[in-house]
C-alpha cells in the first residue's frame, strides 16, 4: 500500500530486504537525534519479544528521505500496539515539512488499536503534525522526557575540567586505589545482567531484562558495531558494568548495573567507568555522549541552568556530575482507537486493576526505548 503527500511517497514494507535496510541505516546514522532503536538491526533485537517490524519508507523522486521503524505487538487486553521509538526519521534539509507531513499521514492511517510515538530530539514539528492528525500528548511514560549530553569536541583536559570537583579528584586516584575499567564482550553479558539485578534490588527498581534478551541485544548490535560494554573492577573484582549503544556520532547509555556493597561505592567505580566511556568515545571519533534519561525534577532545574541540587535523585546527580547539558525531547504522542477504547484506557488509570494493566503494556513497550536503570556513581 502506498500513500502520498505532494512529491513524497510513503511505502509500508514488512521486510525491506538487505539493500533497502542498508539504505535506511545510512539515513538513520546521518540524521541528528536518532537512535539505534530506528536501525534495522533493532527489529532483530526485538523479534524475540514477539515484536513485528513495519517499515514506513518515504521517498522523493526515488530517493529515501525519511521513514519510521514501527514495532508492533499484540498485548492481551489491548489488541495490537505500535511504538515508534525516537522516530520517525526525517532529514533537516529543505523540504523537511513535506516529509514530516507524509510520514504523519502514514502513521495516522495505520490500523492499530494504540500507537505511541516518541519523536527524536529536535523533532517538535513531528509531534505537532501528529497532533494535527488526531494524536494527543501521551502520559504513558514509555520513554524519558529528557536527558543530558556531553560534547566531546573539547580535548580531554577540558572535559576533565567540566567534571564535578569530586570526580576531578578521583580521576587522579582510581589507579592508585586498584580501580580499573576494561572493555567487555559477550562473556560479560551475564555479569551485566547480574549487576543490573543487584542494583534493581537495592534501589527498588523493576526487574532488569532477561539474560536471553540482553544476550540477543548485545550479539546483534555487536555484529553491526553499534554497542560497547565496559566493566569496572576493584583489584580485578567486577563491581559495575555499562552497556552503551552507538548510532551516528552519538554514544548513549543503554543498560548498567552496580554492586553497592564493598569498595565499589566508596571508590565511585561507576563514575570511573563513565569517565573511561567518555575517553573511549572521544578517541573513537564520536561527537556526543548521552548517559540516559533524567527525572522531570532534574530536567527542569538543569535546563534552567542549575548544575547540582541535593533534592535531585542521586542517579541524576551522578550523571550531571560529568558537566553535560540537559535537553528535553519533543512531546510524546499517542493515538488510541476506537473512541470507546480510548475511554476505557483513560478509565483504567483510575483503578488499581486498570493501572496494573496499563503498567504491563508500558513495560512491554518501554524495553524498546533507550532507557537504562541507573547505577549510582555519586556526585
Amino acid at each position: 500500500m502506498r500513500e502520498s503527500t505532494s512529491t513524497v511517497v510513503v511505502e509500508r514494507v514488512a521486510d525491506p530486504g538487505p539493500d533497502t535496510c542498508a539504505e535506511w541505516d545510512r539515513l538513520v546514522a546521518r540524521t541528528p537525534g536518532t537512535d539505534v532503536t530506528q536501525l534495522s538491526v533493532w527489529a532483530r533485537v526485538r523479534a524475540g519479544q514477539r515484536f513485528v517490524p513495519l517499515h514506513l519508507l518515504a521517498r522523493r523522486d526515488g530517493v529515501l528521505v525519511g521513514g519510521a521503524l514501527v514495532l508492533v505487538r499484540r498485548v492481551r487486553g489491548f489488541g495490537s500496539l505500535g511504538y515508534v521509538p525516537y522516530g520517525p526519521v526525517a532529514g533537516f534539509a529543505d523540504g523537511r515539512a513535506e516529509v514530516v507531513a507524509a510520514l504523519a499521514d502514514a502513521l495516522s492511517s495505520l490500523r492499530l488499536r494504540m500507537l505511541f510515538v516518541q519523536p527524536p530530539e529536535g523533532a517538535e514539528d513531528v509531534s505537532g503534525a501528529l497532533v494535527d492528525r488526531g494524536f494527543r500528548p501521551s502520559a504513558a511514560e514509555i520513554a524519558p522526557t529528557g536527558s543530558m549530553r556531553i560534547d566531546l569536541g573539547p580535548d580531554e583536559a577540558a572535559l576533565r575540567a567540566a567534571l564535578s570537583r569530586r570526580l576531578r579528584y578521583w580521576t587522579g586516584r582510581w589507579a592508585d586505589r586498584g580501580v580499573t575499567v576494561r572493555r567487555g564482550d559477550e562473556r560479560d553479558v551475564p555479569l551485566l545482567v547480574e549487576l543490573m539485578g543487584t542494583a534493581a534490588a537495592a534501589r527498588g527498581y523493576p526487574r532488569p531484562p532477561r539474560l536471553d534478551y540482553v544476550t540477543t541485544l548485545y550479539a546483534e548490535l555487536a555484529r553491526t558495531g553499534n554497542v560497547a560494554l565496559f566493566v569496572g573492577e576493584v583489584h580485578g573484582v567486577p563491581v559495575s558494568a555499562d552497556l552503551v549503544t552507538v548510532c551516528g556520532d552519538t554514544v548513549r547509555g543503554k543498560l548498567c548495573g552496580f554492586d553497592r556493597d564493598g569498595d565499589g561505592r566508596r571508590l565511585s567505580v561507576p563514575a570511573a567507568a563513565r569517565w573511561e566511556i567518555i575517553r573511549w568515545a572521544r578517541r573513537s571519533g564520536h561527537r556526543f555522549i548521552d548517559f540516559g534519561g533524567l527525572s522531570e525534577a532534574t530536567l527542569c532545574g538543569a535546563t534552567a541552568g542549575v548544575r547540582d541540587d541535593e533534592s535531585w535523585p542521586s542517579a541524576d546527580r551522578a550523571k550531571m556530575a560529568f558537566g553535560g547539558t540537559a535537553f528535553r525531547y519533543p512531546a510524546p504522542v499517542e493515538l488510541i482507537r476506537p473512541v470507546p477504547l480510548r475511554w476505557a484506557y483513560d478509565a483504567a488509570g483510575r483503578s488499581a486493576a486498570g493501572r496494573a494493566l496499563v503498567a504491563r503494556a508500558r513495560i512491554v513497550l518501554r524495553s524498546s526505548a533507550p532507557t537504562r536503570p541507573a547505577a549510582e556513581a555519586g556526585p
